[in-house]
């Protein structure tokens, strides 16, 4: 088969968030199609219907235009609900060519002749003849002898004993058919070449490949890439890991952050290195060059990768992705709280951020913080009337209070504004008093900004403005004189 005919397909389910597991495999998906010329198809798998929303889909949509595959990169999206006549004919010829039959086994049926309560099925129903009726399930009649061989571009060739996979149900007794039917039919249907998910799905895998031989179909070629797992090495857990590329993206993650670092769990760029650009993975990756072992998802290199990514972009750009933290979209903390997904409003009132202020004090804090939402409490004291000091950071440096009637009068009598002047005063004043500059300072920042740590000091000062400095430095004074 030339590389021109390779069909992949990205099929989520709607659930109400994506998972960074599934990122991975529509980046995978995605670098394969767009490296052989081929097509992704997306295909939301949207059969149960309680756990299918429009809105879940949609959000899927934004979240895979947020990693950068957009309309233009993909066939669809195809939804499963809609192929359940396909689905349902190939449980027909399943049936009439003697490759599956009916059963009315119940579970309770099962454990009773075997006398486990983990028992398989039997195949009990195997040469009853059964007719299609209500309440009896479609089972797949696997050989009784024999292997399956599951050729894996990732994991070589997985072979399972046909005699030790059971007669799995293929529709349910209401006719319904289950993920693996329908999984499979729609792979046929839309000429899906090569199947790339990831390795949870591997024992699903020979059971597909029956049927897509007992259907008459070449199987696809498969890959099934290495799980992503937590710092204790246990699968990623929605219940217990951060695992919503949302919540990411809400933080202040770089989409080209987020695509480098999860194209890197189980696969390396040529040369020592691993920050590269995407045009250099679209180039050098290959499926068969992916490790089979787990890939630690790793929050703290993730993060270290988007500083990185941040400090390269240009001020320009910069100033342009911190918006949505400063001027919008924005949640309430509640809504935020019940969602888990959005960027909350800001501490200052909206018609206080001044754009031109921040583009200013942009290059000093670019080079400071690892995440966009960062951003907020680094300037939040440009923007704010009044700020309220950490207790414990004035705690500490009230200590040194002393300073700031001496501070404030050499303030005063600047005759310009600026950062160099103001360090030069402060160092005056700080010596007057036997302190060195960072004892010196210690105040003057909590009093300014509220905080011990943030922006460069001096130039943080020059922006904010004499009169709004004098300010909370005479109200510092007067709260260190009680």
């Amino acid at each position: 088969m030339s590389d021109s005919a390779i069909r992949v397909r990205f099929a989520p389910s709607p659930t109400g968030m994506f998972h960074v597991g599934n990122a991975r495999s529509l980046l995978l998906n995605s670098v394969v199609a767009r490296q052989s010329g081929g097509t992704l198809v997306l295909r939301i798998e949207d059969t149960d219907a309680e756990r299918s929303r429009p809105e879940w889909t949609e959000g899927i949509i934004r979240a895979m235009a947020w990693l950068g595959v957009g309309p233009d990169d993909y066939e669809g999206p195809l939804l499963q609900s809609e192929y359940a006549a396909e689905h349902a004919k190939a449980a027909l010829q399943l049936f009439d060519t003697g490759r599956a039959y009916y059963c009315d086994c119940t579970r309770e049926d099962v454990q009773a002749r075997s006398g486990s309560q983990y028992a398989g099925y039997d195949g009990y129903c195997r040469s009853r003849d059964l007719a299609a009726a209500d309440g009896r399930a479609l089972r797949f009649r696997t050989p009784d002898e024999g292997e399956t061989v599951v050729h894996d571009l990732v994991r070589g060739e997985p072979t399972f004993e046909n005699k030790l996979i059971e007669d799995f149900v293929i529709a349910r007794g209401n006719g319904s058919p289950v993920f693996l039917l329908a999984n499979v039919v729609d792979d046929v249907t839309m000429g899906i070449t090569h199947v790339i998910r990831a390795e949870e799905h591997l024992p699903n895998a020979p059971k597909q490949q029956l049927l897509w031989e007992a259907l008459g179909h070449r199987p696809p070629t498969w890959a099934h890439t290495p799980i992503l797992v937590n710092e204790r090495r246990q699968k990623l857990s929605k219940r217990r890991d951060k695992v919503a590329l949302e919540m990411y993206r809400d933080e202040g993650f770089l989409a080209a952050a987020m695509r480098n670092y999860l194209m890197l769990l189980g696969w390396a760029p040529s040369g020592d290195r691993e920050i590269v650009p995407w045009s250099v993975i679209e180039e050098e990756f290959r499926l068969d060059q992916v490790n089979s072992a787990p890939a630690f998802f790793d929050v703290k290199k993730l993060t270290a990768f988007n500083g990185e990514y941040i400090r390269a972009l240009s001020v320009e750009d910069f100033v342009e992705a911190c918006a949505p933290w400063l001027i919008g979209p924005f949640v309430t903390a509640e809504q935020k709280a019940e969602a888990g997904f959005g960027i909350t409003k800001p501490p200052w009132q909206s018609d206080a951020y001044d754009p031109a202020v921040f583009a200013a004090v942009a290059p000093l804090a670019q080079t400071r913080i690892g995440l966009l939402a960062e951003i907020v409490p680094n300037v939040d004291f440009l923007f704010l009337d009044t700020v309220e000091m950490d207790a414990a950071s004035w705690a500490k440096a009230s200590k040194d209070a002393r300073v700031l009637g001496d501070v404030i009068a050499a303030f005063e009598a600047l005759p310009t504004w600026d950062a160099e002047q103001l360090k030069t005063a402060l160092l005056t004043v700080g010596e007057a008093h036997g302190l060195k500059l960072g004892k010196a300072q210690a105040p003057v920042r909590v009093a300014v900004t509220g905080r011990s740590v943030g922006l460069p000091l001096f130039e943080s000062l020059e922006v904010l403005g004499r009169a709004r400095t004098l300010n909370r430095l005479r109200a510092a004074a007067e709260l260190a004189a009680v």
